[in-house]
């Protein structure tokens, strides 16, 4: 789909839904308004993030870091209606696509028997081609798109069976936010600022920006909002590229 192509509506014939990506504030950074709008409506919706974020605040510690950022996430989930946050211990900076990153996200699909799948991009480029995804989201996006049939399959992973973990086939659909392939979207207009708050909760990784422009989520996510807008009939939007299961 091309970057000015009209974005189709979400489906909405789900109940169930599992957020997974790399790092606290991944979410933040354009989905948590879709995921408060989710909420709102009675969804089920839980959180598993594949580090704690602790690489990511170049003037502190990974061992103070990771406790403040897992902290800062939770809190940050709870603004938009979420309270089931888990956290996979991989190494923030250092995520290597392979079979335990996979069996730990096939566990947690098994868990939480999700119909609908959220992740970050897991493409090369973020929309507008100009910066290099990092490897980090790359591996965590690539990871969940196999866990998701892994999850589903009784003789991959056959040690979750004695953890009590069933296969789990019915996720439906996986969405994938800030995708350069967006292709369905989400009214915001009326959690923005839900959003926005959720974002403004990582304050040591936002203070961590300094001058750079996503260290500001009232401006970086109400623009972002209004540029997809433009795509689905005005307002406020998060989009998402849909793959069908």
């Amino acid at each position: 789909m091309t970057q000015d192509a009209r974005l189709a509506e979400m489906p909405d014939g789900w109940t169930r839904a599992l957020a997974v990506v790399a790092h606290p504030d991944d979410l933040e950074y354009g989905g948590s308004g879709a995921i408060a709008r989710w909420t709102d409506e009675g969804r089920e919706v839980a959180y598993v993030l594949a580090t704690r974020g602790e690489a990511g605040i170049d003037g502190m510690t990974p061992e103070e870091a990771g406790p403040l950022r897992e902290r800062e996430q939770v809190a940050s989930a709870a603004v938009v209606g979420v309270h089931t946050v888990e956290f996979l211990d991989h190494a923030d900076g250092m995520i290597e696509y392979g079979l335990p990153l996979r069996r730990d996200i096939a566990a947690a699909i098994r868990r939480h028997r999700p119909e609908l799948v959220v992740m970050t991009n897991h493409h090369d480029t973020w929309p507008g081609g100009q910066w290099l995804n990092m490897a980090d989201h790359r591996h965590v996006g690539q990871a969940t798109l196999d866990a998701v049939r892994d999850a589903a399959n009784r003789w991959v992973f056959r040690d979750l069976l004695d953890e009590g973990l069933e296969p789990w086939q019915g996720v439906r659909w996986v969405a994938v936010v800030a995708s350069p392939e967006a292709t369905h979207a989400v009214d915001i207009t009326t959690t923005i600022d839900r959003a926005v708050d959720s974002l403004r909760e990582h304050r040591a990784y936002l203070a961590g920006l300094g001058e750079n422009a996503m260290a500001d989520p009232d401006t970086f996510l109400r623009e972002a909002a209004a540029e997809t807008g433009k795509r689905f009939g005005g307002g406020l939007a998060c989009a998402f590229e849909l793959i069908p299961m």
